[in-house]
């Protein structure tokens, strides 16, 4: 169970403490996509997510889109001006791998950040890298997900009775 616990957990990407992770050594972050950056329907990034992105860039941070959508779902998101990895394959440790090969980046130098425990975050942690958990933009999920939620809901009640990870309660 040890793996789906997020190093991190904050109500949305624009709550994060950045200077914080900067400060912890994390020079890239990997964004889930769908009801982490946008809901899983919003064809196009936002404004405020256009303005975090350019923020984050300023900052000195390599910024990935790392969805396990098509191709096809992140092509309108390349205008962010970062890479989009598309077909990630999380949880698998694969292409979390391939990435930090690809960029140069140590695990210890790498975050992610996502919305769900059974892709993101055990991901993350199974590939040793920081993850922090968001709460997802919107209700409405792709079909596969909803099944992932519902499971999560089992792990999320395991970890409240532990006193490990309740929903909510925010920490960086």
């Amino acid at each position: 169970m040890k793996r789906f616990i997020p190093r991190m957990y904050q109500e949305s990407i624009y709550k994060i403490d950045y200077q914080f992770l900067k400060k912890s050594g994390i020079k890239l972050l990997l964004f889930d996509l769908d009801n982490t950056c946008v809901g899983y329907r919003e064809k196009n990034p936002t404004e405020e997510l256009k303005k975090l992105f350019k923020k984050l860039k300023k900052l000195g941070f390599t910024v990935i889109i790392f969805s396990n959508a098509p191709k096809k779902r992140l092509i309108p998101f390349q205008e962010l001006g970062v890479v989009c990895h598309h077909s990630s394959m999380k949880p698998f440790t694969y292409h979390f791998k391939k990435v930090m090969s690809d960029y140069h980046f140590e695990k210890e130098e790498v975050c992610i950040i996502g919305d769900q425990l059974f892709t993101d975050i055990c991901g993350g942690n199974k590939s040793g890298i920081v993850t922090c958990l968001v709460d997802p933009v919107t209700k409405e999920d792709f079909i596969f997900t909803k099944i992932f939620r519902a499971m999560e809901g089992f792990v999320f009640f395991h970890f409240a009775n532990r006193d490990i990870l309740k929903k909510g309660q925010y920490y960086e």
